[in-house]
């Protein structure tokens, strides 16, 4: 997690269940092979990139888990909806020479 949102998270209170998390908060940073989280943070612990509060770990299934105090628990993207371009009417076209409509082709 890059440093300023880390700091938010660290101080935040702990709440339990899902956390939403944003991928403009994080940068990758490589890849562990290990059994299960607690073995990736074991594994980072005796390296020098040791896992921080705030940091995720996923799974090759795309499954998210952060570091909280208390432990790892469950997370997911949280993606802003798409911007779509306002929806505007077009205007009526005007009458062909003639004063009949016209036709599309």
């Amino acid at each position: 997690m890059k440093d300023s949102p880390k700091q938010q998270f660290r101080w935040a209170p702990h709440v339990s269940g899902c956390a939403g998390v944003k991928p403009r908060d994080f940068l990758e940073d490589g890849e562990v092979e290990a059994l299960h989280q607690y073995d990736a943070w074991r594994i980072l612990r005796e390296s020098n990139r040791s896992l921080e509060v705030g940091d995720l770990l996923e799974a090759e299934g795309g499954q998210l888990s952060i570091c909280k105090y208390v432990g790892f628990e469950p997370a997911s993207w949280v993606l802003p909806e798409p911007k779509t371009a306002p929806q505007t009417s077009m205007p009526p076209e005007p009458a062909a020479a003639g004063g009949q409509p016209s036709a599309a082709g």
